[in-house]
């Protein structure tokens, strides 16, 4: 744990307690920049609690649409013979808790609150039997935890003290950019009884911030440079070439 997000545990364990059952939480970092060299990075979750339970952290990425092909041998060759999207799928998700889900959170609120892969929203564009949307959904998780965007088993949240907790989350450098969320749950017989929600964005910074800025908002002309660019490159290479 870092000096500051050691400080600020004992800062949160010196506040006075409220009434009312409540927690605290705070990520170290709120912005994670990407650059061409990102290979991933970690994010450490910390706060405290006022009242004996348990605690759930969620990290949760950006919502968007999700195709998946699945792949049939024709004539000795793999090839895309079906697909299926699904609308508003989580680019990252990953939960962390003080003990089994099971035992912390009741099945009405694991569905409520979203906690855990299972009881993700995953619906499909168009109608779909619920026997084939259960084996494209399998699909989709095995696909998203292969690359390390979806945990499909909770980490842990470290309790300290029956008072502060933390958890550190994995960032793979495939993560999508946009806004987090990092949702911090404590649960009481059952029931999340307080809850924060904390924002984490994630962006392109430095040169290849620019260059995909550029692309998107002068399509066009980014378009013509990628082509000088690939010519300029084919001739260069048929200089070198011929002098050898």
């Amino acid at each position: 744990m870092s000096r500051l997000a050691l400080l600020l545990l004992l800062a949160l364990a010196a506040l006075p307690r409220p009434a009312a059952a409540d927690i605290v939480a705070d990520v170290d970092e709120h912005l994670v920049g990407i650059t061409t060299g990102f290979a991933g990075t970690r994010i450490l979750v910390f706060g405290s609690i006022d009242a004996p339970g348990h605690v759930v952290v969620v990290v949760r990425g950006p919502s968007g649409p999700e195709k998946l092909y699945r792949k049939s041998p024709v004539l000795g060759v793999w090839v895309n013979s079906a697909a299926l999207t699904f609308v508003q799928v989580p680019s990252f998700y990953a939960v962390a808790s003080t003990g089994p889900l099971e035992e912390i959170a009741s099945e009405s609120e694991r569905k409520r609150l979203h906690l855990g892969v299972d009881q993700l929203e995953l619906q499909a564009v168009g109608r779909v039997s619920e026997n084939l949307l259960r084996e494209w959904r399998q699909a989709l998780v095995r696909a998203m935890e292969r690359a390390q965007l979806y945990w499909t088993e909770p980490g842990e949240v470290l309790l300290l003290n029956d008072r502060l907790f933390r958890v550190t989350f994995e960032l793979p450098a495939a993560v999508s950019t946009g806004t987090y969320l990092v949702e911090a749950y404590l649960f009481e017989d059952g029931v999340a009884v307080a809850a924060q929600t904390l924002p984490l964005v994630v962006n392109k910074v430095g040169f290849e911030a620019a260059i995909y800025s550029f692309a998107q908002q002068q399509a066009p002309l980014y378009g013509l440079a990628a082509i000088v660019v690939a010519l300029l490159a084919g001739w260069i290479a048929h200089l070198i070439f011929r002098r050898e």
